[in-house]
């Protein structure tokens, strides 16, 4: 009789690089032997994939932690293990402080995190490491950084697990450069069994194998990572200490993995690192960034590619035009302005003023006059002024942003802020961010209201089922022919579907209503609809045409 394999559930807490290193996790203990269940409670052991950028994220994976450790005692949950920025952030600080937590680890785990879990569901205890100042393992010089072996970067390098290393069946094979056999993991699934061989890997190039990866969500957008890291020194901002410098990954790297969603159904690559501004400038040219994004989009199957995460000082006239005339590259903006008063981000350690951001945005606009452009700023940081927010609701009034993340200032542990004078009490700061969030509420939603009569490229992302029984619409030849034979009919009569428009990024920039939509018409189609009307930054918007149906083939491979 076979032993059920050990399952395990992954919940994932903050950014899209955390959503990317979760699937990292998932294809290394897929290929270790574990089987992945969606249902915590279910699960023998469930992974939390912690987010520790500020006060309110921390107290969410700590509370996370928490929830997950109640199934130890109602559910079959025997552990409950902390990973992520949180994890590496604390390191022994967070194992002492929960001792709820049965383990927690740290990035040099991930290549081992099979062999972690089996340990300590067998009762051996852990031992957490001891948090340290990440960007001292790598050189200062980013040039000098390439060559480095032996630091651990989620998605980096050589992280083939040992279960999936090319196996030699003589000593005679050790100088044979040709393609080696990969061993294989045996997984019982009800009711066969499935081999796990990745016979991808096998031609993985030797300068950094493609990382292993399994899709969580099997949605028609995924990030992508392009860098982990990051040189800056915002006086605010602990995520380099954790998430180390700033180390680019191979084109060939990223065009593999690229590659290989797009073969798994997705549409939408959601370009992501901590400053993608600054690709390529470890790999001796600082303009890559503008030619990868044009290799991505030419991808089969990838209809978009969205950069994010942009510094504003280290943008340049050739990334703008990239972005905006690159035939798959939308649009998009992800720019990080922070604040706009001049003095105030000087104290951040930052760059810019209103002034000079208004000129970037103009130069955006120049060339692509609906561009999506969003930020993030911060009030209540030290020493800000009223003057201070006075400029920056003047900045904001003027930008014609379509989305503004607003937040208030909190000490991080070992930032540069934390040793300020001139610190706000709590009233004054939540105050300010009331009234910079209601001022960008109304300017977001006018900017939404400003799209109404626009006709918008919609790649969807869930769709209402249909109301009658549905025959194979992608075996039918004259399926996209009766679709927009359909585009004229009362939208009230169709169905309806959420997805984004180029000018909308993922989870936090609104979303599109498309009604109207026709039977045939499914979730990774991209769709033409007419914006009628608007739900604060959210968008309604009438069927036109289906624009780009998606191919419903699917890869059979589970790395990438």
């Amino acid at each position: 009789m076979t032993t059920p394999p050990t399952t395990v559930a992954l919940v994932t807490l903050g950014c899209a690089r955390n959503d990317v290193d979760s699937e990292e996790l998932a294809g290394r203990l897929e290929a270790g032997g574990f089987r992945l269940v969606e249902d915590a409670a279910e699960a023998d052991t469930v992974v939390v994939n912690t987010c520790g950028f500020v006060e309110a994220a921390k107290k969410d994976s700590v509370d996370t932690l928490l929830a997950a450790a109640d199934y130890k005692d109602s559910g079959r949950t025997q552990a409950v293990v902390a990973v992520g920025c949180l994890a590496e952030r604390y390191g022994e600080q967070l194992a002492d402080a929960l001792p709820e937590t049965d383990a927690v680890l740290s990035f040099d785990d991930y290549a081992d995190i099979s062999d972690r879990l089996r340990s300590i569901l067998s009762g051996t205890k852990h031992q957490p490491h001891v948090p340290r100042d990440r960007r001292k393992l790598l050189p200062l010089a980013p040039s000098a950084r390439a060559a480095t072996t032996g630091v651990a970067i989620p998605g980096h390098g050589d992280h083939i697990p040992a279960e999936l290393k090319p196996v030699r069946s003589s000593e005679s094979e050790e100088a044979d450069d040709g393609p080696q056999a990969l061993k294989g993991r045996f997984v019982t699934t009800a009711p066969e069994e499935l081999t796990i061989d990745a016979p991808d890997l096998a031609s993985a190039p030797a300068s950094g194998p493609r990382v292993v990866r399994r899709r969580l969500d099997g949605g028609p957008m995924a990030p992508l990572k392009l860098a982990s890291g990051c040189d800056r020194r915002c006086a605010f901002c602990a995520i380099p200490m954790f998430r180390g410098a700033f180390v680019s990954r191979r084109p060939t790297e990223v065009l593999g993995e690229a590659q290989w969603l797009a073969e798994n159904g997705v549409r939408e690559l959601f370009l992501v690192s901590e400053n993608s501004t600054s690709y390529g400038k470890d790999l001796g040219d600082l303009r890559l960034l503008e030619t990868l994004v044009s290799e991505i989009a030419e991808v089969p199957g990838i209809a978009r590619v969205r950069v994010s995460y942009l510094q504003p000082a280290e943008m340049r006239p050739t990334l703008i035009t990239a972005m905006t005339s690159t035939p798959g590259v939308v649009p998009y903006f992800d720019l990080s302005f922070q604040h706009a008063s001049g003095p105030l981000l000087r104290r951040m350690r930052r760059f810019g003023d209103a002034e000079r951001f208004l000129d970037l945005i103009a130069q955006v606009r120049a060339t692509a006059p609906t561009a999506g452009i969003r930020s993030n700023v911060i009030v209540g940081f030290p020493g800000e002024t009223e003057e201070d927010v006075d400029i920056l609701c003047d900045f904001l009034s003027r930008a014609g942003l379509d989305a503004i993340g607003v937040f208030g200032y909190s000490d991080e542990d070992g930032t540069e802020a934390e040793t300020y004078d001139g610190k706000l009490d709590e009233d004054t700061i939540a105050a300010r961010l009331d009234r910079v969030t209601r001022l960008a509420e109304d300017l977001t939603s006018a900017r939404a209201e400003s799209r109404v009569g626009e006709l918008l490229e919609i790649l969807l992302e869930s769709v209402d089922p249909v109301t009658d029984t549905e025959t194979d619409v992608e075996a039918d030849a004259d399926t996209e022919a009766d679709i927009d034979a359909e585009a004229g009919a009362d939208p009230a009569d169709g169905r309806s579907g959420e997805g984004r428009a180029a000018h909308q990024g993922p989870e936090v920039d609104g979303s599109t209503t498309v009604i109207g939509l026709p039977d045939g018409v499914n979730v990774g189609d991209i769709v033409s609809a007419k914006v009628v009307g608007t739900d604060g930054v959210d968008l309604i918007a009438e069927f036109a045409a289906l624009v780009s149906p998606q191919d419903r083939r699917r890869a059979a491979n589970l790395t990438a």
